[in-house]
């Protein structure tokens, strides 16, 4: 061999083996940096290394081969003596181990150091003395996720879907498998008078590769501009690209005043959760007002108000005061920042919620399409997007955009429960039984979710077994809203259990019961219709009588809600004020036709049905039925059979062919 290596040497191989190892390495180097900065696939950066290692025995048989003279390129006189095939054999034996090595070292960095533009912020750990500050940890995570959601070319989870990982004990690859992404930043908080320290690492997900870890020891004061520079080292890590439009939103403080910062995020954690009741979503709005009120420059806290304004309005105080605070809280963020994706979704639900004039859903589209522009990975705005879209009938449209918001909030129940719903109106039912189920999993003690799934099964089966499955797993004494009691009492009035709904019905500790829908339920006109039933016609005329008094004030202080319509004409009918009942069920339709709303207007179309079959009209009540059977979200065969309200039709030749039609 000592032969070969000195032929080796004498025709100058050394020298540009050396060379392209240079040369090669460097352009490698650059391929690393230029190729991700370019959106080039992984792949190209592979195919240049393994082409540049196929390269290095090539070079070094030119090398052997040819030597560079004065007089050009010629090819290297042979050495006497010398064994050429096999010195040249040997030199490809090399070159093919030396690039074989390489590739083992090289191939799998390029491959593990390509990271897709996804990441999760995880809630940071309170680390302080005092717990009350887990609220101040949880509003920089909170911060920190927000001004990433701001940057278009990354994907980022929500903080819903994230919030659940609070403490969790599982390693960082399970959870970015199960919400979908590549990167993880956890972090912690401690908090000691008014400096503050917060440690943070992000991770790659894919192989729990530490990628970068940086701390911070500041002023409380301070704590915004940890925020914006941790966005921005974040996104240069996964080299996701910041226009100058996303740099000045990150970069721009929500506001100077500490304490209102932290009200505001509690009114957030409130207000978002999987189950928006009166007494929560009330609390929400005081802490939002007090935030406001400590800073009343705080655009993004008068956002956030007006959102929860809005829900009010929506789901259970639809009057004319509560719509005029939902749009000072809109109007008041708007002249602070006009730019403010919040904002102008805040605005979006408002026209959303709380306008029924024709071009609201446009106007509120438009106003979602503003904020998605600021806000792209915020699941709220495709959720809002859907919803609209159902109630404009497309569902196809509908169930997309709520798939999407999904895959940016995975573990958002919200988020599952709706587009549960959405499978339910279509008649889908495995698709929402799984739907649903999934839901329940991330929120175990939902009362909504429980409602929900067991709705499902009896509309869809005739199954009360899910219904006193989750009646029984109800916690004694818990009951918000009354969700938990009124259900009992529809399921026992389904079960032709009557004398047992009167008795509960009876038990209300108050005159109304605010269950579903805009229209709060009057005790006097559930035992009316327990006492109907009952066949105590006397004692359930006097009953619908109080009912209808309380009623027809409902009615006057929001004169455009058609829930409320719809109950005072069921109550008329219970008079038997055919007239009267018919004229009410009528104008429920005209307030909430089934063509502005394609989502609760069938449900209205349905109370107008049970208006006809109580005050006789048998041909209207089965020509509504026969249509409510076919559509989205209408009344389907099993709850049919089984809703005794329905028992005058039940004879009719006419009403048994409506159910074979529908495969009853």
């Amino acid at each position: 061999m000592s032969s070969f290596f000195e032929e080796i040497k004498r025709r100058k191989v050394y020298r540009v083996a050396a060379a392209y190892v240079v040369v090669a390495g460097g352009a490698i180097q650059l391929a690393s940096a230029v190729f991700p900065a370019w959106d080039l696939p992984s792949w190209a950066l592979r195919l240049v290394i393994i082409l540049l290692l196929i390269g290095f025995p090539i070079s070094l048989i030119l090398a052997w081969a040819l030597e560079v003279t004065p007089e050009g390129i010629r090819a290297t006189p042979e050495a006497p003596a010398t064994p050429r095939r096999r010195n040249v054999v040997a030199l490809v034996a090399i070159g093919i181990i030396v690039s074989a090595a390489a590739g083992f070292f090289l191939l799998p960095g390029a491959s593990a150091r390509k990271i897709d533009k996804s990441i999760a912020v995880l809630p940071f750990e309170n680390l302080s003395d005092d717990k009350e500050n887990a609220y101040f940890a949880d509003g920089i995570q909170d911060d920190i996720l927000t001004n990433l959601s701001k940057i278009g070319d990354l994907k980022v989870i929500s903080r819903t879907s994230v919030m659940s990982y609070r403490g969790n004990t599982r390693n960082v690859r399970e959870i970015g498998k199960e919400l979908g992404v590549s990167a993880i930043l956890e972090g912690s908080v401690r908090r000691d008078g008014k400096r503050v320290r917060v440690n943070v690492q992000l991770i790659n997900a894919t192989n729990d590769e530490h990628l970068w870890a940086n701390n911070y020891d500041r002023d409380v004061t301070d704590v915004f501009a940890i925020q914006t520079d941790l966005a921005q080292k974040i996104a240069n890590e996964l080299r996701a690209k910041l226009s100058p439009t996303e740099k000045a939103l990150i970069s721009a403080k929500p506001t100077e005043n500490g304490e209102a910062y932290l009200l505001a995020m509690q009114g957030q954690e409130l207000f978002y959760r999987p189950d928006r009741f009166r007494e929560t979503t009330l609390k929400a709005e005081q802490v939002l007002e007090e935030a406001t009120k400590l800073d009343p420059k705080f655009a993004a806290a008068f956002a956030g108000l007006g959102m929860v304004e809005n829900w009010i309005y929506h789901s259970f105080d639809p009057t004319p005061a509560r719509r005029d605070k939902a749009r000072a809280a809109i109007d008041a963020a708007m002249r602070l920042n006009p730019n403010l994706a919040e904002a102008h979704l805040s605005l979006g639900f408002f026209y959303y919620y709380c306008d029924r004039d024709d071009g609201h859903y446009e106007r509120a589209l438009n106003e979602f399409a503003i904020a998605q522009r600021g806000f792209p990975n915020n699941s709220e705005v495709y959720l809002a997007i859907g919803a609209i879209e159902r109630r404009q009938g497309k569902w196809v449209q509908s169930t997309e955009h709520m798939e999407k918001a999904g895959a940016l909030d995975p573990k958002n129940a919200w988020v599952w429960q709706n587009l549960a719903l959405n499978y339910q109106a279509v008649r889908n039912y495995e698709a929402a039984g799984k739907t649903f189920d999934r839901a329940l999993e991330m929120a175990p003690e939902s009362f909504s979710i429980r409602g929900l799934t067991a709705k499902l099964a009896l509309e869809s089966k005739g199954d009360f077994s899910v219904s006193e499955k989750m009646l029984a797993q109800a916690p004694p004494g818990v009951d918000p809203d009354g969700v938990v009691l009124s259900w009992r009492i529809t399921l026992l009035t389904l079960q032709r259990k009557f004398s047992e709904a009167l008795q509960l019905v009876q038990q209300l500790p108050e005159e109304n019961l605010h269950g579903e829908g805009t229209a709060p339920t009057p005790k006097a006109f559930l035992e009316g219709i327990c006492l109907f039933f009952l066949g105590e016609k006397e004692k359930a005329r006097a009953d619908f009588e109080r009912a209808r008094v309380i009623i027809e004030k409902l009615v006057s202080e929001v004169p455009d809600d058609a829930g409320r319509h719809a109950q005072l004409g069921f109550a008329f009918a219970g008079l038997g004020r055919k007239e009267e009942a018919i004229r009410e069920g009528q104008r429920a339709i005209e307030l909430l036709p089934e063509s502005k709303d394609a989502f609760d207007g069938p449900q209205v179309t349905v109370d107008l049905a049970q208006i006809y079959t109580w005050t006789g009209e048998k041909e209207q009540a089965l020509q509504l039925l026969d249509h409510s059977l076919s559509t989205p979200n209408g009344l389907t065969v099993a709850l049919l059979k089984l809703d005794p309200v329905w028992d005058p039709l039940r004879q009719d030749p006419r009403f048994i062919a409506i159910l074979k039609k529908h495969g009853g």
